[in-house]
């Protein structure tokens, strides 16, 4: 069984810092859903509120519409996954994965052979018997995940756990990671700082600044339309001018910059104060001729290869630096370094934003 959780106004001090302010965001049963931001923004505390580590300042967690105030770490129907694994290195891996059931007084024979259908739903069959030493770093996380698995949460709590694994390793684990959720249907929530991860695994992401959560969507939105700057910048690259807004109408609106006067979608939160414009670089094209508009004269400055595409740098005028991203599937020109060019983009995937984030 899967369990909804609920953060109503949720806080947290530790002394004069709020290091949570104000969350409020619903988890449904059966949902992965990751919590994304840089370090100290306050994602850890709050899965450790979840967990019952950490008891909130104010506001109110509810797991499975049931109040989680006064309720131990052991008393929630959670599971927690520790970025360090925590395994028992002189336990043998099936003991590691039954401990839990030990301590609740299970017997051998039932431990084992739990012990053993979980080592089978992660992949490790054979591994029942071996030492944590033996193991790969892949596989730890694997028996982790079974260890936690084995004292049938409703809510997984993940925090970081792919972090210490080299890329390829942290790239399978992924697939590994969500493909066992959607086997189990248990409740995911998944901590990190890695874009990466958040987009690839998550059914929705809560980004999150400063102790505030910025914003909170399926990851395609989170992507393409995010509602400030931290997201759009924290969230993949961007290409940034500074301007001021003029003739909103329509979802659009003109933006006067030094460059000229460009056209790009207004974001709903763009009102007032520090607004400027957000251009991703593969939405920005290189071309020898001047677009009908939203165009920047450039001189290419600097060519890299980055595997899938190709990253040109042009300079501007003023010397700002304007970033497109070629595919390097041999269809594009590449341009030469010190080649003019003029930078441009479509309307509709430019976004005027505040330069802001919720925080009051």
């Amino acid at each position: 069984m899967s369990a909804g959780i609920d953060l109503q106004n949720v806080s947290c001090d530790f002394g004069n810092f709020r290091a949570v302010d104000n969350a409020t965001v619903a988890i449904k049963p059966g949902e992965f859903f990751s919590f994304l931001g840089p370090s100290g923004c306050g994602k850890t505390t709050i899965l450790r509120m979840i967990s019952g580590f950490i008891e909130p300042t104010a506001g109110t967690i509810k797991i499975g519409d049931k109040d989680m105030k006064g309720q131990r770490p052991n008393q929630r129907p959670t599971a927690l996954i520790f970025q360090n694994l925590a395994l028992f290195p002189l336990m043998s891996i099936w003991e590691n994965i039954s401990f839990g059931l030990e301590v609740r007084g299970v017997d051998k024979a039932t431990r084992r052979a739990k012990a053993q259908a979980l080592l089978e739903m992660v992949d490790l069959p054979g591994a029942a018997d071996k030492m944590v030493s033996q193991l790969s770093g892949g596989q730890k996380q694997r028996v982790a995940i079974a260890r936690a698995l084995a004292v049938e949460p409703a809510v997984m709590l993940l925090d970081e756990p792919l972090s210490a694994l080299d890329l390829k390793l942290r790239q399978h684990m992924r697939a590994e990671l969500r493909a066992i959720q959607k086997r189990t249907g248990v409740t995911f929530i998944y901590i990190t700082h890695d874009q990466g991860e958040a987009l690839a695994m998550s059914d929705r992401v809560g980004v999150m600044s400063q102790g505030r959560i910025q914003q909170v969507a399926n990851p395609r939105d989170i992507y393409n339309n995010p509602v400030n700057g931290f997201v759009a910048s924290f969230v993949g690259e961007n290409n940034i001018f500074t301007g001021t807004v003029t003739n909103p109408a329509g979802g659009m609106a003109g933006f006067d910059t030094a460059f000229g006067m460009f056209r790009a979608r207004l974001g709903e939160q763009a009102k007032s104060g520090n607004i400027k414009l957000y251009v991703r670089p593969e939405h920005t094209i290189l071309s020898e001729t001047a677009a009908a508009e939203n165009a920047v004269p450039v001189t290419v400055s600097e060519v890299s290869f980055e595997g899938a595409f190709i990253a040109v740098h042009g300079k501007t005028a003023s010397g700002q630096t304007i970033v497109a991203e070629v595919r390097n599937d041999g269809s594009a020109t590449v341009p030469e370094i010190g080649a003019a060019r003029f930078a441009h983009f479509n309307a509709a995937h430019a976004s005027i934003l505040p330069d802001t984030t919720a925080v009051a």
